[in-house]
């Protein structure tokens, strides 16, 4: 093999990896699966397409050895093959938000509540939970929970948060997160809490943003 065919091979290899996360589906599959392994049906329901369509872009993620998959009884359940394929995620996100400006103003349409507290650093947040000067609640389901958790968080998942609200201490502000700055879940459990008169915050991290920073989670402690 000549020097440019080997060459012209090296590139097309990376190339697989820009070519699967071509895809905006293929993209929030990976950052549902940074929250933790889970079935086809569970991928689809959660992007909002059918089975048959997470099946073929997890075939594609899998082709590329982003993903790989087990049969659990009659079903798939597919995970990232290293922690280093949701920060690759990350990465591109952020450099995303950073030079797009079409992304930019999507995000600024993800409007907090207007009367939540100011937004914290992890490290202050830290300090904070730990101390039990905020409360720190993790809205994403119990199993993403399970699999990884901010330090010091409680899982109240969404669907979960108004039959649960009288676990949060009285006089306590809030702080919720879910699966990243593109989820809604946390904005939502923010609305919801300042509804009901508890003064709230979104974090903007997930587990996957949390790491990314070098930062802790619950079981690293």
């Amino acid at each position: 093999m000549t020097g440019r065919k080997l060459k012209n091979l090296l590139y097309e290899q990376v190339a697989r990896i820009g070519k699967a996360a071509s895809s905006p589906k293929r993209l929030e599959l990976i950052e549902v699966l940074s929250q933790g392994e889970k079935s086809v049906e569970q991928l689809a329901a959660a992007t909002d397409i059918s089975v048959k369509l997470a099946s073929a872009h997890l075939k594609e993620l899998k082709s590329a050895r982003l993903a790989e998959a087990r049969r659990e009884g009659k079903n798939m359940v597919y995970r990232l093959v290293d922690v280093q394929v949701a920060e690759m995620w990350v990465m591109l996100r952020r450099l995303a938000e950073e030079r797009l400006l079409e992304l930019q103003a999507a995000m600024k349409e993800m409007v907090s509540h207007p009367q939540e507290l100011a937004p914290m650093g992890g490290k202050e947040l830290l300090a904070q939970a730990k101390r039990g000067d905020v409360i720190v609640i993790d809205v994403r389901p119990e199993t993403e929970y399970q699999t990884a958790h901010l330090p010091h968080a409680r899982s109240i998942p969404l669907a979960e948060l108004k039959t649960r609200l009288g676990e949060i201490p009285k006089g306590k502000p809030v702080v919720a997160y879910c699966r990243g700055p593109f989820c809604m879940m946390a904005i939502e459990a923010v609305g919801l809490l300042a509804k009901k008169g508890i003064k709230a915050a979104r974090l903007e991290d997930g587990v996957a943003e949390w790491r990314a920073r070098g930062l802790p989670l619950a079981n690293d402690l």
